[in-house]
C-alpha cells in the first residue's frame, strides 16, 4: 500500500516570515525539502500542504504536488490530517516532514517508515537521536524524550529529561520532528481533545500519549538541523554554495 510524505509549509513565521520561499540558492527552500524527500526509497508520493497562494504557486512552478489547506489549523498534524482525508483509501502510512529541513537524510525517513511498519500495534512513530556536538541539551527549543525498553515513547519535554540525580552520566536523547502515522489514526487525531501536558509544553505529540495511544520510537542518528532563523538559512546557503 502507498506511503505518502506530506510537507506542511506556512508563509507566516515569527522568526523568519516567508521562509519556504527563501531562494538565495536559486531554488525556494521548500523545493530543497521536496528534492531530499524524493531520495527516500519508501516514499511513493510527496504533497506540500499550504494555506498560502504564493507557496502553492512556487511548488507548482517546480513541478511539485501541492494541496491548499485551511488557514484554521491549530498545528501541523491537523493540517496533514486534512490532506489525509483527501487521499485514496488504500494509502497506508503518511509521513510528516517539516518544511524547513532541506538537509533531512532520506535514509532516516526510510528508517521511520520501516519502524512503523514493523510495530503493527502502534498508530504512529517518531525518532530519537543523540545530540550533536554543537547542540545544547538544555535548550528548550530542542525537544527531549525518554523511551521504554520496548521502544515506545514515555514522555517528551522541553526540559532536560531524565534528571540524572546521582550524576551517572546518562546520555539524553533529542526528538527530531519527523512523524509517521497510520492514515486511520491521523484522521482521528484532530477529534482528540487538547490535553493539559500538550498545552503546558506546547508539544502536540503529548496529546497522543495523554489519550493512551502508544508512539513507536525509532532510534537513529540525525545530523540535519531545521531552519528557524535568517541566520540559519544563511548558513545553509553557504553550505549549498560550497557543495
Amino acid at each position: 500500500m502507498p506511503t505518502v510524505a506530506v510537507i506542511p509549509a506556512r508563509y507566516q513565521s515569527s522568526r523568519f516570515p516567508g521562509k519556504p520561499l527563501a531562494d538565495e540558492t536559486g531554488k525556494p527552500l521548500i523545493q530543497h525539502v521536496v528534492e531530499q524527500v524524493r531520495k527516500a526509497r519508501l516514499i511513493d508520493q510527496i504533497i506540500v500542504a499550504t494555506d498560502d497562494q504564493r507557496i502553492f504557486d512556487a511548488v507548482a512552478a517546480f513541478g511539485g504536488e501541492v494541496m491548499m489547506t485551511s488557514t484554521d489549523h491549530p498545528n501541523g498534524t491537523s493540517r496533514i490530517a486534512e490532506v489525509a482525508a483527501n487521499l485514496p483509501a488504500d494509502v497506508d502510512l503518511i509521513v510528516n516532514v517539516q518544511g524547513d529541513e532541506p538537509d533531512i537524510e532520506p535514509e532516516v525517513i526510510d528508517q521511520l517508515v520501516a519502524g512503523l511498519r514493523a510495530d503493527t500495534e502502534a498508530p504512529m512513530a517518531t525518532l530519537a537521536s543523540p545530540f550533536a556536538d554543537d547542540e545544547d541539551p538544555a535548550n528548550p527549543n530542542i525537544v527531549k524524550l525518554v523511551v521504554s525498553q520496548t521502544n515506545r515513547a514515555l514522555y517528551f519535554s522541553r526540559s532536560l529529561i531524565p534528571y540524572d540525580r546521582d550524576d551517572k552520566g546518562f546520555t539524553p536523547l533529542k526528538h527530531p520532528g519527523l512523524y509517521a502515522f497510520r492514515r486511520a489514526f491521523l484522521l482521528k487525531y484532530p477529534k482528540l481533545t487538547a490535553t493539559p501536558l500538550e498545552q503546558l509544553e506546547k508539544l502536540e505529540q503529548l496529546r497522543v500519549l495523554e489519550h493512551g495511544y502508544p508512539i513507536a520510537i525509532v532510534k537513529t542518528v540525525c545530523h540535519h538541523h531545521g531552519i528557524d532563523t535568517p541566520e540559519q538559512y544563511a548558513e545553509f546557503v553557504a553550505r549549498h554554495k560550497q557543495d
